[in-house]
């Protein structure tokens, strides 16, 4: 399925972003498993970025800056929003926690790192986007989740920060399905919230509030077997920890497998074809 250009719609997820310890081993794993290509990117001076690619076009941004910052490893999604200064005042106006920024990115970008109410970690992104990065567009992402523990509830506070509701022309629309709710853009789905059994102090990061990041590939054996030769490893419990059946409720059964990355990033690799 090819997403919509999410990058051009204001309150939409627009871009992805590691915060690895080792840049270059965080490239070797990623390229093995998933099989991008990497360019230098842009950020301040001395601080090491790169921009991973699938068949030339951009995926997701690694940073190594996971030691300098004393961030945990773990992958974020960002969303777009036109005054990042606005953005995190309205997260704080409705109790969520702003932990980075607003901090400037060259050329044109400035950005802050918040949690949500119940603590699960989004970004905010305000400036140029990449224009040609789409949800569900091959691997760039194939699909981005929030697990907590109201979806009604979250998607007030992520529809007041990101205003959702404010209905301008070519912006995001929600709908209310049983326990989720769903993120549209142009009719097509680019994110949802889900309802489920977490734990903010979980041991297990699944059970946790969170944004959840799945990555389509084609052969998915091959990229089990790829995690697990450099230094990752398989989680079992499927996305929701083992709290709940894995795939019960969107039909992802054995087509999905949760990973970890060398230093504790969990994503979901998912088979082509899945939906």
């Amino acid at each position: 399925m090819t997403g919509p250009t999410t990058a051009q719609a204001l309150g939409a997820p627009c871009w992805l972003s590691l915060a690895a310890r080792d840049l270059g081993a965080a490239e070797r794993f990623y390229g093995a498993v998933l099989g991008w290509t990497f360019r230098p990117g842009e950020l301040e001076a001395g601080q090491a970025y790169a921009v991973g690619e699938r068949d030339g076009t951009p995926v997701a941004g690694i940073a190594a800056l996971a030691a300098e910052l004393a961030l945990p490893v773990a992958w974020t999604v960002f969303f777009a929003v036109e005054d990042a200064d606005a953005a995190v005042a309205r997260i704080r106006e409705r109790g969520g926690t702003v932990g980075v920024g607003p901090v400037t990115y060259p050329p044109q970008g400035r950005a802050a790192l918040a949690t949500d109410r119940d603590g699960a970690a989004f970004g905010v992104w305000e400036g140029r986007l990449v224009s040609r990065w789409h949800v569900a567009e091959r691997g760039a992402p194939a699909w981005v989740e929030l697990h907590t523990r109201d979806a009604f509830d979250a998607a007030v506070f992520y529809g007041g920060v990101l205003r959702w509701a404010e209905q301008e022309p070519g912006s995001c629309e929600t709908s209310y399905e049983e326990d989720r709710v769903v993120l549209r853009r142009s009719g097509v789905p680019v994110a949802r919230l889900d309802s489920g059994p977490v734990e903010a102090a979980s041991p297990r990061p699944q059970l946790r509030p969170r944004w959840l990041v799945r990555f389509r590939v084609p052969d998915l054996a091959a990229s089990v077997a790829a995690v697990t030769e450099h230094g990752g490893s398989v989680v079992p419990g499927g996305e929701w920890g083992g709290a709940r059946e894995p795939g019960a409720a969107d039909g992802g059964g054995e087509r999905r497998v949760v990973v970890r990355d060398p230093d504790g990033a969990l994503f979901t690799l998912e088979a082509d074809g899945t939906r």
